[in-house]
């Protein structure tokens, strides 16, 4: 009876994370882009006039690292491209937009030239794709 009772656990415990890792999943997703959000990709391009010393002395000046992103607003990732400057992508309620662009222009202006690209995640479409074709 003890064996039984040991097989019925185990084969609880499994059907228990095979059912959380499937709803983690569909919860992932779903808040990946909440309605109200959209994705920004913005490109910081480095003036290269300027020294890496000077760029980062300016951006102090403009409080650049208070100012941006501004509150409310999630990044995403941050990278830096070589040869390019960073690259950041944010997740902003639809009502900040204004608040992204003020930012930017009151904190990376002269340091940076910027450019704005709307961006949609499409891991989980090409994922799917890939395994239905």
């Amino acid at each position: 009876m003890s064996r039984i009772r040991m097989q019925l656990f185990a084969l609880t415990c499994a059907v228990l994370v095979v059912t959380l890792a499937a709803t983690s999943r569909t919860r992932a997703q779903q808040a990946a882009t909440p309605q109200d959000t959209f994705l920004l990709t913005v490109f910081l391009k480095h003036d290269q006039s300027k020294t890496l010393d000077q760029i980062n002395e300016q951006l102090k000046r403009q409080d650049y690292y208070k100012k941006f992103p501004p509150p409310g607003v999630e990044v995403v990732s941050w990278y830096v491209m070589m040869g390019i400057g960073q690259v950041v992508t944010l997740r902003v309620p639809a009502a900040r937009l204004r608040d992204v662009n003020r930012a930017i222009e009151q904190s990376a202006w002269g340091a940076y030239r910027t450019e704005f690209y709307p961006t949609y995640d499409f891991k989980a479409v090409a994922e799917e794709q890939r395994r239905t074709q």
